[in-house]
């Protein structure tokens, strides 16, 4: 074979263009269906580019002119025709077999083909009524679309039958198994865009079909929407063999099937018959599995779809490729607006798709296109999977103050803070097995939650080992998901979520920021949300941060990161809540309360490891509903004006302030201090910024307006300043936290290192209270000295000295 003959065989093989190539053969469609599903097409491509380009005139009823096209063209037509011509073969499927489905794009930059469908089949105009199905309807939804008060240009929050929007790409997979979960008649459709498939944890998610019991579950159905090209590059998937890419997906356990070329008529019947064979196989394995009550690992179907990029575009343009070509990406013809021949040339790709045929002069779909989408909640537009805070019930909560840690005196026993949650997320598993799961990269039990697994394990329907039943935890009906894969987690739970259940995830702090973008996503969808009176509220984003910065002494600099504060602080005060209890108690009551919280993203931050314990349940539960307060029985400024507010947020921010705090005492017996303990960190924030923040008043009357505050943060210090920057006593404030010096330390050493030990904080005292700059030397001198002696102890013996390791609070 020569060169040149062998590289026209691979371009056959890997080409968007010809007649469809398909492994499922077949013609299901009649010619009148045929004639049908392509009218509904040439619909929804219409529509499509209406969105991008028009503001007017929208069935062209008279020549296009400049004044109907939108100043600002803004979109992406490349990836919209495919998706749309998969939607539409799956409203076939779903009026023929009545499924209960949603559609998820991965490329979510390409809404067009999704708002299309959705606006044809009606579901669109029954929530945004100003966008009714008429001409003046039409109008007002072309020029909504990436237009200034209108909606952006994915599939955002305004989008009806959307729980993914597709701005940030990786996800589609992830979120489309965590809405399969516990929904066993639901099929998650999911498009998944070349380009996409790049990303690291859209890489990692084709694993989803190792977490889906066949029996419980529903069924997710990914189709790789193979067009290509990204915005200016070739994509890797589309230009690997066919059997290459065959065999990536059967390796990761799936049974692929495809549909490629370019060839309307002959593709429509490919694509028929393939999401046709998909479905009854889905259905095939869950009815066996279901009829035998035996859950097996099952090779679900999946597609691979090869179209061309912009299908339906000129295929050149000015003597270059458009169509079938990255230049298809976004806005296919950019200068419409001021070049007459490119208008003219806009006119006629839009009229090719003859409009008159497919609406009527009212501006409606003809009736019989309008009778190939699925009615009322089966048309994936009106889902109300789509919509989860419809359907979600109420978690069932055992009694959190049933599992408190009792003591005699506070800050004088130790006990593990998360293994008395681990007991009170078993019980909420126990009340709720078919609303709720726990999510985690590996983590559960080392973050001290196994006891979980008393009630339900962690699913794993691969293969067995004999030593699995050795603690290994395993269960083929198991509900605690667990895989080293933060995004995985985090994208399985937010579709759980979102589809109207209830979840709680941990994971180490350090590594947390794997999916700080997701956070970000995440955060900004629940905040348009809530501005969509038709979006009901879901269960609140629970994120257990643990395994903190203060105890990863032993694994070292790199486990040693409490930033992700930083990034949650960014985002809108709607919808984020940072929680910091010092204690087990306290814990047990901010975790109680996020479990029963709506459309928040809350982040618990407390240690795994044995720590102090300071409050009983009923104080406890007095500090988390105020969210910050004194704690008397640390303060010896009753009645008087203090001379230093010492205050922390943190476990071992807390604990070492009181230890500072009985240093003080001990030199100066007559210091008046006052202990101030935060829980709610955005109580830091005044009133008008966030919907925790104390007022001024409020704040100076805890803080003073003109005494030195030194204050001990478990994270990062400059985050206290922001937050507190606008109130009165700000210059005052003196902030200690993690400054990025750690290594294999032992706990109290990493505390020197970062200077938020006790010695540290106590100087920083003497070097603040304007009295004891005159008289603290001595007191200052021996607390460096004993600093220096912790040091070097631990540099002999590996751990910290005795006494500094067992302190406890003396009063």
């Amino acid at each position: 074979m020569t060169t040149a003959v062998a590289a026209e065989s691979v371009f056959d093989a890997l080409t968007a263009y010809g007649p469809a190539r398909s492994t499922v053969s077949g013609n299901p469609l009649s010619a009148e269906e045929l004639r049908k599903t392509h009218a509904y097409w040439r619909a929804c491509t219409y529509l499509m580019l209406g969105m991008i380009y028009l503001q007017d005139n929208p069935l062209l009823k008279e020549p296009l002119k400049p004044e109907h096209v939108k100043n600002r063209l803004l979109g992406h037509w490349g990836s919209s025709p495919g998706l749309s011509f998969a939607y539409i073969h799956l409203n076939r499927l779903i009026k023929k077999y009545d499924l209960d489905m949603i559609f998820l794009a991965g490329p979510g930059h390409g809404a067009p083909g999704v708002l299309a469908p959705v606006y044809l089949e009606g579901a669109y105009s029954e929530i945004y009524t100003d966008k009714c199905e008429d001409e003046e309807g039409m109008r007002e939804f072309f020029k909504q679309f990436s237009f200034p008060g209108g909606i952006g240009s994915h599939c955002t929050p305004e989008t009806p039958g959307s729980i993914h929007e597709g701005g940030e790409l990786g996800y589609v997979l992830s979120h489309a198994c965590g809405a399969a979960f516990d929904n066993p008649d639901l099929i998650v459709a999911a498009v998944v865009g070349d380009g996409e498939s790049e990303t690291g944890p859209l890489a990692t998610s084709w694993h989803i079909n190792k977490f889906i019991n066949p029996i419980r579950d529903g069924a997710v159905l990914p189709i790789l929407h193979l067009n290509g090209y990204k915005i200016n590059n070739p994509t890797l998937l589309a230009r690997i063999s066919h059997q290459e890419l065959e065999s990536l997906f059967q390796g990761y356990g799936w049974t692929p099937h495809f549909v490629e070329g370019s060839d309307p008529e002959s593709m429509h019947q490919a694509m028929a018959a393939t999401t046709e064979h998909c479905v009854t196989e889905i259905r095939k394995a869950q009815r066996a599995a279901r009829e035998t009550g035996v859950a097996q690992r099952v090779r679900w179907p999946m597609i691979v779809m090869r179209t061309p990029k912009g299908w339906t575009a000129p295929r050149q343009l000015d003597g270059h490729y458009l169509e079938g070509f990255w230049r298809a990406h976004q806005v296919p013809m950019a200068d419409v607006k001021q070049n007459p021949h490119r208008l003219q040339e806009l006119e006629g790709w839009m009229r090719s798709y003859k409009a008159e045929e497919l609406f009527d002069s009212k501006g409606a779909l003809i009736p019989e296109l309008k009778a190939l989408s699925p009615t009322g909640n089966r048309r994936m537009g009106a889902n109300p999977h789509a919509n989860g805070g419809g359907l979600k019930r109420a978690l069932r909560l055992p009694d959190f103050r049933e599992y408190a840690f009792t003591f005699e005196k506070p800050g004088t026993v130790e006990a593990e803070n998360a293994r008395p949650l681990g007991t009170f997320l078993r019980d909420v598993m126990k009340l709720n097995m078919n609303n709720f799961r726990v999510f985690g990269p590996d983590e559960n039990t080392s973050n001290k939650l196994g006891d979980i697994y008393e009630v339900s394990k962690k699913f794993w329907i691969e293969e067995y080992f004999p030593e699995d039943a050795d603690g290994g935890e395993l269960a083929t009906d198991g509900r605690v998901i667990e895989m080293l894969s933060e995004h995985t987690m985090e994208g399985m739970l937010e579709g759980y979520l979102l589809t109207g259940r209830h979840g709680f995830f941990s994971s180490y702090e350090a590594f947390i920021h794997v999916i700080d973008s997701m956070f970000n996503q995440h955060a900004k969808w629940l905040s348009i949300c809530n501005h969509l009176s038709w979006r009901k509220k879901v269960a609140s984003l629970n994120i257990f941060v643990t395994s903190t910065v203060w105890r990863q002494d032993h694994n070292g600099f790199t486990h040693q990161d409490p930033g992700f504060l930083d990034v949650v602080v960014n985002k809108s005060a709607a919808v984020t809540r940072i929680y910091m209890p010092p204690d087990i108690n306290s814990l047990l009551s901010v975790a109680n309360h996020c479990l029963r919280s709506e459309n928040y993203v809350n982040v618990i931050v407390c240690d795994k490891q044995s720590h102090l314990q300071f409050m009983d349940m009923d104080a406890a539960i007095t500090h988390c509903t105020k969210g910050i307060g004194m704690w008397d029985w640390a303060c010896n400024d009753e009645g008087q004006e203090p001379d230093v507010v010492m205050a922390s947020a943190g476990d071992i921010p807390t604990q070492e302030t009181l230890a500072a705090i009985t240093l003080l005492r001990q030199e100066f017996p007559d210091l008046k201090m006052r202990y101030i303990n935060v829980v709610d960190l955005f109580k830091l924030q005044p009133s008008t910024e966030h919907p925790h923040g104390l007022t001024d008043q409020d704040f100076d009357s805890l803080f003073t307006v003109d005494k030195p505050v030194i204050f001990a943060f478990h994270g990062y210090p400059w985050l206290i300043h922001r937050l507190a920057y606008r109130r009165t006593n700000h210059a005052n404030m003196h902030v200690r936290g993690y400054k990025e010096k750690g290594n294999i330390n032992t706990p109290l050493e990493l505390a020197i290192e970062n200077e938020i030990d006790r010695f540290s904080l106590a100087m920083d005292v003497i070097k603040r209270v304007p009295r004891l700059q005159k008289i603290g030397a001595h007191a200052k001198e021996k607390f460096q000295n004993e600093q220096i002696a912790c040091r070097n102890y631990a540099f002999e013996h590996g751990t910290d000295k005795p006494d500094a390791a067992g302190w406890r609070w003396p009063y």
